[in-house]
């Protein structure tokens, strides 16, 4: 299939996976199925939504969601600063996980951003403390520790067994 006009025509491929009644359909430019089988396909698009997830994250702690600059320097920077603030605050969430001995998901990365508030007036009456410790020991009054969602009424995930189609000579 060919997608696009001008500069931007391109062929891509269509695969449509079925699951729980929905039907996914993703496009890639992978044309090989042998390069990139249905399957693994569905999963790197699964993968998207943690990156998706990183930018929206740093965009709103720091404030660039109306942070704007067309120049491509000005892109770049942001892009590096939202991906550096983004694994420091990663591997601060890990760290603060294990000291607590919880899962990573347990924890939320928005309040430990916003706790850093409290580590810094801390730290100032005593320089000598550890910003790990410090989290983990208030964790529940900092509310660093997710609160368990309710049941979902309705059922939120596909089932595993999917029914593929990859179809490559689909016409738009």
């Amino acid at each position: 299939m060919w997608v696009g006009q001008g500069a931007t025509h391109q062929r891509v491929r269509l695969i449509e996976i079925q699951g729980g009644g929905t039907v996914y359909r993703y496009l890639t430019n992978a044309l090989d199925p042998l390069d990139l089988p249905t399957a693994q396909a569905a999963a790197l698009y699964a993968q998207r939504w943690p990156v998706e997830d990183a930018f929206a994250i740093a965009k709103r702690l720091l404030g660039l969601a109306y942070c704007y600059g067309g120049a491509q320097n000005a892109v770049e920077l942001q892009v590096w600063a939202t991906w550096i603030l983004y694994a420091v605050l990663v591997d601060l969430t890990d760290a603060v996980a294990e000291a607590l001995g919880r899962p990573f998901a347990d924890i939320s990365m928005e309040m430990l951003y916003r706790s850093l508030y409290f580590v810094v007036g801390a730290q100032q009456h005593d320089p000598t403390l550890d910003p790990v410790r410090y989290l983990a020991e208030d964790a529940k009054t900092l509310g660093i520790i997710k609160r368990p969602r309710k049941a979902a009424q309705h059922k939120t995930q596909a089932p595993v067994d999917f029914a593929c189609h990859d179809d490559q000579n689909l016409n738009l």
